[in-house]
């Protein structure tokens, strides 16, 4: 987690553990009729999530989530428009849910899950989702 002194902002550090898992999986898809195939699709995935992990960065801001490519906003989700959120599966890594008054949406957690857990709860704590 990288605090900016001069705002209340931090930026979430990368974590590679779902890419890693998911070129394991990969792996033990080489014993399949149909081989490679299945062992090379879900592997070039998995490559493309560990390259997004290092090239993509989240943002939180006062009143932001903000997702970074390199130096280049991509998209700002003001805070005030988000309805609920939830982690599921964060130990695996598993996904990061949540909903505007706009859209829904479900990102796959390539960053820190604890330090993201940690400033949801801060920043929007009082709309997290229980659990089922």
């Amino acid at each position: 987690m990288t605090p900016s002194p001069e705002t209340n902002s931090v930026i979430i550090s990368p974590s590679p553990r779902l890419p890693l898992l998911i070129l394991l999986l990969s792996a033990s898809l080489w014993f399949l009729p149909l081989s490679p195939w299945p062992t090379l699709v879900v592997g070039l995935f998995s490559v493309f999530l560990l390259v997004q992990t290092y090239i993509l960065k989240l943002e939180f801001s006062e009143e932001d989530l903000v997702v970074w490519r390199g130096q280049e906003e991509l998209r700002r989700f003001p805070f005030n428009e988000w309805m609920s959120w939830r982690l599921f599966a964060p130990w695996l890594p598993g996904l990061f849910y949540f909903r505007e008054s706009k859209s829904i949406h479900f990102l796959p957690i390539l960053f820190n899950p604890a330090e993201l857990q940690e400033q949801l709860e801060q920043r929007v704590g009082q709309l997290q989702q229980g659990k089922p």
